[in-house]
Formats: structure tokens, sequence, C-alpha cells
């Protein structure tokens, strides 16, 4: 059971819905298994009230926040400081309270790095094609440049992936990155020797349980699937990746490590990953 008292620590998620969230669950489990005297809650913040939201962090002495759709990106224009990654990504997905500054950081790509070798699969060297261009693919695209050996970044729409990219090169001087058409004729071509292919689109997510970015046929064996889609948690494009031999990683995954690096960040302790996966998978039963 939760205990709070006059010394408790606030950590809190702001966006806009948040009813659906699975990091109260997590984080709680892990404040409770560590014995840490911290309390995670979860404000619905609208759009219009997000300096208002932000000001209060600071006025209520709140000590760490995570920020989720679709604040990410308007955020920033209220903050202090800014680490390295969210500068470079354009996106904050974490606030550490100092006081006098609030300090914005990104956990979400490092938190896909992480699940990736997680299940065995080192990116390094590999060719990697990432569906989307929004925020999601963006962090994952700045934590993966440094390490992969090709970057194809395909989006519904060309002009959002190019400019990506051209983001990329400029950053990294990275000349493995590449913007294509997400369309099954340019899937179809790139992924035959593609290592390792990541879904950062909500295609697939629930209640669109029987949508899927690509289709079986253009799947192979040789692949490591990874669906940053965690509700449902298996879905068609895993079953379907699954089926023909690929291996798969679950977009839980993303969620428990990127919120494990938040822990790190408020904390200073090891975040207990098992433990925060379970409450994640326990909430998401319920929520079934």
């Amino acid at each position: 059971m939760i205990k709070v008292s006059g010394g408790t620590k606030v950590c809190a998620l702001i966006g806009c819905p948040v009813e659906h969230s699975l990091s109260p669950a997590m984080h709680n489990a892990a404040f409770q298994h560590l014995g840490l005297d911290y309390i995670y809650v979860a404000f619905n913040v609208p759009p219009e009230r997000l300096g208002d939201a932000v000001l209060g962090i600071k006025g209520l002495g709140i000590y760490g926040v995570n920020v989720t759709m679709p604040h990410k990106i308007n955020v920033i224009k209220y903050l202090d400081e800014l680490d390295e990654g969210a500068r470079l990504a354009g996106s904050v997905n974490t606030i550490l309270n100092r006081g006098e500054k609030l300090v914005g950081y990104t956990t979400d790509g490092l938190g896909a790095l992480r699940a990736l070798r997680h299940a065995g699969v080192d990116p390094a060297g590999r060719k990697v094609v990432i569906l989307g261009a929004g925020g999601a693919s963006r962090a994952i695209c700045f934590a993966l440049a440094n390490h992969v050996r090709e970057l194809i970044i395909l989006n519904r729409t060309l002009e959002r992936a190019v400019k990506l990219a051209d983001e990329l090169r400029r950053v990294f001087s990275f000349v493995g990155v590449r913007a294509g058409l997400l369309s099954e004729n340019v899937l179809e071509d790139v992924l035959k020797d593609t290592d390792i292919l990541i879904n950062a689109t909500s295609v697939g997510m629930k209640p669109n349980i029987n949508e899927t970015p690509v289709k079986r046929e253009l799947l192979h064996g040789n692949l490591t699937v990874f669906d940053i889609v965690y509700e449902p948690l298996e879905t068609r494009l895993l079953k379907e990746a699954k089926s023909v031999g690929a291996r798969t990683v679950d977009g839980l995954w993303m969620l428990v490590y990127q919120g494990a690096l938040s822990f790190e960040i408020w904390t200073g302790a090891k975040a207990p990953v098992e433990v925060m996966r379970e409450a994640a998978l326990k909430r998401l039963g319920e929520k079934e």
C-alpha cells in the first residue's frame, strides 16, 4: 500500500488525454519496490493550459514530470534548460525540477534502443527501416543515428520524412540516412535486405487491431520487427512477423525503458525494470 506523508515527493504525468496511461502503475510499483517516499499521479492538461501546468511544477514543488502527447514539443518554451539529447531531438518527455530550474530530457529514443538491446538485437552496423516521421520516430532516429549503417525513414507524407532525414544529416554528418514514401512498392524494395523494421506509427493500435503497416508477404525471417504500439501488446504486424520466423519486440518494452530512464533521472536509483513491466502488464490486463 502506498503511504503518503508531508515529505512525500510527487512525480507526475502531463498530457491530454492521460486516462489510458500505464505510467502511474509502473512508477508507483517501482517506488514501492525500492522503498522510496515518492508518489506518481497523472494530470490531464489541455493544450491551452500547458503554460499554467508547467508553472505549477515549480509552484507546487513537483519533483519530476513525464510529458506525453500533445505537449512534447510545445513544453520546451516553458523550460529553463534542455539536456543535449532533448535539444537535438527537439522533444521533451521528462522534466526534472531542480528548484530554480526546470530541466528537460528525452528518454524515448534511448528507451527504444534499450528495448532492442534487451531483445538481444544490437543495431550497430545494421540497416534499419523506420515507419513514420512524427515525434516518436524523430526521437528513435536521433538515438539510432550514431549506431546504424543505414537508416531509411518512410512516411505517408514524404516531405516530413525528407525534413527529418535532412536534420539527421546536418547534426550527425550521417550520409547513410534516406527518406521515402511509405508505400507497398517502396517497402517491397527496401525490406529485402533490411535487418530491423520499426513501426513508429499508430497503425494497428487499439481499436484498429486488424490494421498493419506492412503486408505479411513483405516480411522475412532475417528481420527484427519492433512495433512501438503496446495496445494490443501483440499487434497484427508482430503476429505476422512471428509467423514468418522474424524476431519481434513489443512496444511495452520501449515504454518501460523510457520510464526507467525517467525514474533514474528523478531518483538517482537504478530502476527495477522487471517490476515496472509486470505492473504495466497487470494494468493492461485490467483494462482489457
